[in-house]
């Protein structure tokens, strides 16, 4: 199902019909502020199967991320942090970046990895946000497998990929080519992952 949303003013009603989606262990494709999304409810276990049987990949070995509406289940999902890495968050999101951070117990076991960390995101997007809020926790999050740029950019040509495979595909315009800068906040320093749209200086 192919669902147009409007970028700057998410209707209410179809905001709501995507979460009720979700909260059923449905997958979505949805816009952030970076490429398209492929996601689903962090709780719901056959759906983050579901993404991982998709990418063709293990759910402990996925790079997948939490999406978040802002940074109010940080504590939830990523131990206690430092102030100095609380800072550098609060500077940085929303935007687009995915800081790695320590996982707390409450990551749900399937995702749980040797290394046991979580990569935290908050999209600057005013759908992913809606979405998150209505739903009442973060969206499990990994980028589309697609391998042509409209794969992953036009949602028309998306739906034509994965109809079959997710429940709802979102339209909320085009999206972007380059993915979210990555940060590893977990050691003494921070570690630049992978350079992408968001700007960064490393020390």
């Amino acid at each position: 199902m192919l669902i147009s949303i409007h970028p700057k003013d998410p209707q209410p009603r179809l905001i709501k019909q995507v979460a009720d989606t979700l909260r059923e262990g449905g997958i979505i494709v949805y816009p952030t502020d970076t490429i398209y999304g492929l996601g689903c409810d962090i709780f719901q276990t056959k759906a983050i199967e579901r993404i991982a049987w998709i990418k063709k990949i293990d759910p402990k070995k996925a790079q997948f991320s939490f999406v978040c509406a802002d940074l109010s289940h940080l504590s939830d999902f990523a131990k206690q942090i430092s102030n100095s890495t609380f800072r550098l968050l609060k500077e940085y999101l929303p935007g687009p970046y995915t800081f790695i951070l320590e996982a707390s117990k409450q990551v749900p076991k399937i995702l749980h990895s040797k290394k046991n960390t979580v990569g935290i995101r908050v999209p600057d997007n005013k759908i992913t946000q809606a979405l998150i809020r209505e739903l009442g926790h973060p969206i499990l999050s990994t980028t589309l497998p697609g391998e042509q740029v409209e794969e992953y950019t036009d949602p028309e040509v998306i739906h034509e990929h994965y109809q079959n495979l997710v429940d709802i595909v979102i339209d909320g315009g085009i999206g972007g080519m380059v993915p979210s800068t990555i940060i590893d906040c977990t050691g003494t320093e921070n570690v630049l992952v992978r350079k992408g749209l968001g700007a960064w200086e490393e020390d």
